[in-house]
């Protein structure tokens, strides 16, 4: 499944003017051209693995959509953007400085660099855990992912903390929810939830909505799944 943001060809707001506009001071404009280096140091947590590489210019941290990536190899980070004061809330580490970039080559990751992506989507967090919600039509989310088929058109609920938000893109807003169930391996631990109603990053709310399956809004972004026309009700802390 592909957890892209919708049609790119629709957002108008780009990634680097997102980061600028909500911290101009966090944000350094990219560097020129792709950063290769050696990789020294690979750490993976949820949706991100973090290289320590070693360069032509020395030693730099380096973050990128989950990818199996190995001690020893060479790699390439197109579009690099410098991050600095960059907080790892699940490594525990606050990087000086970070580049955010896609892994080229045939080890190529999905863009980090979604446009009208704000400084607010480039955090990561400590593990999720967010219990099933209760009565009719209740699932987690890696339920949802994997008995799609099953599920095609058919009322469901789930609850979960938004991981990702995009808001006012074709008439909706747009929302990755998380539980903690599914694994980043198998692409069946968030799902893509569409809804007239407002959330932020970090809310955890249980949604109603309906399953839908195989989405095409063309240009190569489509879905296997997703929720619809969801409502959101916050969960009691």
């Amino acid at each position: 499944m592909k957890h892209t943001t919708v049609l790119s060809l629709i957002l108008a707001t780009s990634f680097t003017a997102a980061v600028w506009a909500a911290d101009p001071a966090a944000a350094k404009a990219p560097a020129s051209g792709g950063i290769s280096g050696e990789v020294l140091e690979v750490k993976n947590v949820d949706s991100y693995t973090y290289l320590r590489l070693k360069t032509k210019d020395g030693e730099t941290w380096a973050a990128v959509s989950t990818a199996a990536v190995k001690k020893g190899a060479k790699v390439n980070i197109d579009n690099p953007m410098v991050m600095t004061n960059f907080e790892s809330k699940a490594l525990k580490k606050t990087f000086p400085t970070i580049i955010f970039g896609n892994l080229g080559g045939a080890a190529a990751t999905p863009s980090l660099f979604n446009s009208k992506m704000t400084v607010a989507n480039m955090t990561d967090s400590a593990p999720i855990k967010i219990a099933k919600a209760s009565g009719a039509n209740a699932y987690t989310v890696a339920d949802i992912v994997t008995k799609s088929v099953q599920l095609k058109d058919k009322p469901v609920k789930v609850s979960g903390q938004v991981v990702k938000y995009n808001a006012g893109i074709m008439g909706k807003n747009w929302i990755h929810l998380r539980d903690g169930s599914g694994t980043a391996a198998k692409s069946d631990n968030d799902i893509l939830v569409t809804s007239a109603a407002s959330a932020k990053m970090g809310d955890r709310i249980t949604i109603s909505g309906v399953v839908r399956n195989d989405k095409d809004f063309g240009a190569g972004y489509s879905y296997k799944v997703l929720i619809e026309d969801a409502t959101l009700t916050p969960l009691q802390k």
